[in-house]
């Protein structure tokens, strides 16, 4: 493998991505579960609803912070790694990058002080306003990047201009291509499934301590609701993504379930090792004519396999193939834990059953590896386009040498391994203590329901204090 710039430049965003994506996929869930929690409160009075919401909002607030300080280079990578690709997609995504700035970036700059400062400087009402605004533009920043990439995975509603770039003529069919709605939904419910597996872990956690946590209880029974209800549901999305591959980037499929000859009735590869020199699998454990079924619907529909590429338009085979068990196997085991969950709620609680509670614990990171593989089958599959079909990946990489971007690829490396561990760190730190230590007291203001935890804390009537 000849380490040149174009196989560096990959390298260098695929990590820098890789780490973004992990503080956007919890915080887009977190900021959801943060206006359910503190709606819950406002209508309830219940206390428990207060602590675990003041409890996740410290840990929103570093995690948004570390999305934004990890994602912020990717523009300038854009720029200094890719840029015959920027100049000849400007006009398309550059707007749609700007979309996101003054939809999603306003929004939530214009209210995400309210929410971290203002607990006990503005009314209730206005402070859950900011909340569920500040949930919006998390959304709203979703999905104008799930936009972007979609365009970049099936382009469709611009034209070539005599100078070779791109220019849109339909910005409808560019904001909405087709696999755009599937990928968004896919996208949203893996970032609700990821918030769900860490809260459900953090309480797992507290609750093998101490079995009569009140909040964290609360808040595992909430995550296995989201177990339950969203992982099925996200097996269901994925199969329809999964259809628009097929339509729309056989190559990709092909390199997902490994298929190398064309035919109906192809078998289901549960395990192989795809081999690129042999154009084949050297060893698979398969289920016969499933594959067909899995992936087109009928055991004897046809479907391409990757000898009807050329070998140049084939993406890594052995990547794609395996990042997209892993994904599924965890969705598997999301969903299992689920109808465990639910089942030991209807038996009289989850909160009794150490091993569950140890396998929600285990889950946790789940999640993020989801994510980051399915980007990976999205990304790597694609390959060897970056605008697929129109814009070849050595095509777009900038005029640089394999020194430079050697160089800064190892400070990404030293620099990025600096913030996450220690970000991380302390956000393990804040979960280990738990709702009600991790919690600031309440304002002085609200009726503190009887017999909860925080019902006997003194109150500090300072000028914060709210009419």
């Amino acid at each position: 493998m000849d380490l040149d710039a174009v196989l560096l430049s990959r390298l260098q965003f695929a990590f820098t991505i890789a780490f973004h994506i992990i503080f956007p996929s919890f915080t887009i869930g977190l900021a959801s579960y943060l206006a359910v929690l503190e709606g819950l409160w406002l209508t309830s009075r219940n206390d428990v609803f207060k602590t675990l919401y003041l409890f996740w909002l410290k840990i929103f607030a570093i995690s948004f912070g570390m999305g934004v300080v990890t994602g912020v280079v990717m523009s300038y990578e854009l720029g200094a790694n890719w840029s015959v690709f920027s100049a000849m997609a400007a006009p398309v995504i550059g707007p749609l990058f700007a979309f996101e700035v003054l939809t999603a970036f306003f929004l939530e700059a214009s209210f995400l002080g309210i929410m971290l400062f203002g607990w006990k400087k503005v009314g209730p009402g206005l402070h859950f306003t900011a909340t569920v605004l500040v949930a919006v533009g998390t959304l709203i920043s979703a999905f104008w990047i799930i936009s972007a990439n979609s365009w970049m995975q099936h382009p469709t509603g611009f034209a070539r201009t005599p100078e070779g770039g791109l220019i849109a003529v339909d910005w409808m069919a560019v904001i909405f291509s087709p696999s755009f709605p599937e990928r968004l939904m896919h996208m949203t419910l893996a970032a609700y499934l990821t918030t769900a597996l860490v809260v459900g872990a953090a309480s797992a956690w507290q609750l093998l301590k101490r079995r009569d946590d009140l909040e964290s209880s609360m808040a595992l029974r909430m995550a296995i609701g989201m177990f339950a209800i969203v992982a099925p549901l996200q097996l269901v999305i994925g199969d329809m993504s999964g259809k628009d591959v097929l339509a729309l980037q056989p190559a990709k499929l092909a390199a997902i379930e490994a298929f190398w000859e064309t035919g109906s009735g192809q078998a289901f590869h549960i395990a192989a090792w795809p081999d690129r020199t042999i154009e084949g699998n050297r060893w698979e454990i398969s289920i016969p004519k499933i594959g067909s079924l899995i992936t087109a619907g009928s055991i004897d529909a046809e479907v391409q396999g990757l000898k009807s590429f050329a070998p140049e338009d084939r993406p890594p085979v052995a990547i794609v193939f395996w990042a997209f068990r892993v994904m599924v196997g965890l969705g598997l085991a999301m969903i299992g834990l689920g109808a465990w969950g639910a089942w030991l709620c209807w038996r009289g609680g989850p909160e009794r059953s150490t091993w569950f509670l140890r396998a929600c614990v285990a889950m946790g990171p789940a999640g993020f590896v989801a994510v980051i593989s399915g980007w990976i089958v999205a990304e790597v599959g694609r390959q060897p386009w970056v605008i697929y079909g129109v814009l070849r990946t050595a095509d777009a990489v900038s005029p640089v040498g394999a020194g430079q971007v050697s160089v800064s690829l190892l400070g990404f490396l030293v620099v990025y391994a600096i913030i996450f561990s220690v970000g991380v760190l302390y956000i393990l730190r804040l979960i280990a203590e738990g709702p009600v230590a991790g919690a600031e007291e309440s304002p002085p203001h609200v009726p503190r329901a009887p017999g909860s935890a925080l019902a006997a804390a003194p109150v500090d009537p300072g000028p914060g204090d709210r009419a």
